[in-house]
């Protein structure tokens, strides 16, 4: 059995006295060693200080001893901590957690947030840019010491310097510490002395969040899926928590972006010829702080990229094989859907549709504009759209 241990910056006098029993009894301890020097001397067991990289050390746990093996980690080891990595390791009947207040509980506390209105992101391993939002609140768990201004920097980038933006250090410690500023303000002036041990309580202001965005919160060059037909392709693809997408023809992957923001876990690969387009597509994926695999044209750059659950075909259709080759791509019950523009691609999406089945459409949306001194109605391209289940 591995017994996990949760302990806080305030050390065994935090523990109870469960924790504290277990840790007594302990053959020996595995831990980082900031999490070791946290022990006292009523722990007598040889402490083991995990390698980097940690992953190997795990998968070599001596879990077939007679003895348990023991583990100290922060807070809550399953709020983005080690237990759940020991868990899809060694099975939920092999490893057991004595959880201490996490980080983030005690983050909560001092800002006066509920749990069920604050979302938590982890940057520990993550990049910077996936803890962008266009509106709500987050606690942010840090890197480092150059995390708080690292974010920062990204807000004021993105037109969020305004965000309400608290970093606390050593929480639950004697060194706790709590800074409140703007992202601005912290980005223009960044302290020197932040602690390693520090997270980030952000209201992300101003609060913009819509579905689906309009055309203009988006870089792009002309080629996008506009916001209604976006619409409409968003329902047929009908992401689903935790899939990823390949976006074929992405433009500048407004469709890519709406999907990661549709349902926890969501991702997407970009497939897009073109190096400014390409840039686009990054520069959405930062602002609106969602993860997508940007890569170059199809079918070429399939080689290597992670599964879909779904692919869209926004442009490139009349390229020969390109629509075979993603079908051939789809897993069972993986879905496509295609639009079309031009008469050329609409044809192949008819003989697609005789051929496989699904549903065929055509949409066509009209936009009232001025005409003399009465409105006229001015009708956008038609656009024919293929989904299809295989």
């Amino acid at each position: 059995m591995i017994v996990v241990v949760g302990i806080g910056a305030d050390g065994m006098a935090g523990l109870a006295e469960a924790s504290r029993a277990e840790l007594r009894g302990a053959t020996v301890v595995y831990g980082s060693k900031r999490q070791l020097d946290l022990l006292d001397d009523t722990v007598p067991a040889p402490r083991r200080e995990w390698p980097s990289p940690m992953l190997p050390a795990l998968q070599r746990l001596p879990v077939d001893s007679a003895a348990d093996v023991h583990v100290v980690a922060s807070g809550d080891p399953l709020l983005h901590g080690i237990g759940g990595t020991l868990i899809r390791l060694y099975g939920a009947h092999n490893v057991r957690v004595l959880p201490h207040v996490s980080s983030v509980t005690l983050a909560r506390a001092r800002m006066g947030w509920n749990a069920h209105d604050t979302e938590v992101i982890s940057l520990v391993t993550a990049r910077p840019h996936t803890a962008m939002r266009r509106g709500g609140q987050a606690i942010i768990l840090s890197k480092g010491a150059s995390t708080p201004t690292e974010l920062a920097a990204l807000l004021c980038a993105h037109g969020r310097g305004d965000s309400e933006y608290s970093v606390l250090e050593n929480l639950g410690g004697p060194t706790e510490r709590r800074r409140d500023a703007t992202a601005r303000q912290w980005a223009d002036d960044p302290p020197q002395d932040v602690d390693d041990l520090n997270l980030l309580a952000v209201r992300y202001l101003p609060d913009a969040r819509m579905s689906p965005y309009p055309d203009d919160a988006f870089a792009h060059d002309g080629q996008i899926t506009k916001h209604g037909v976006r619409a409409v392709t968003l329902a047929a693809l009908a992401p689903r928590p935790g899939e990823r997408l390949w976006d074929v023809g992405a433009g500048s992957g407004s469709v890519s972006v709406e999907w990661c923001l549709s349902w926890p876990g969501c991702g997407a690969v970009a497939f897009e010829r073109d190096e400014a387009r390409r840039l686009n597509i990054e520069s959405n994926a930062a602002a609106f702080g969602v993860a997508i695999d940007v890569r170059g044209g199809a079918p070429e750059a399939f080689a290597g990229a992670e599964a879909p659950s779904a692919i869209f075909i926004g442009g490139g259709l009349t390229q020969p094989g390109l629509l075979d080759a993603c079908l051939d791509h789809l897993p069972p019950g993986g879905r496509l859907v295609a639009n079309a523009v031009t008469a050329e691609s609409e044809a192949l999406l008819t003989q697609s549709y005789s051929r496989h089945g699904g549903q065929l459409r055509r949409l066509q949306h009209y936009h009232g504009e001025p005409l003399g001194g009465f409105t006229g109605w001015r009708p956008q391209m038609p656009v024919t759209q293929w989904a299809v289940t295989i």
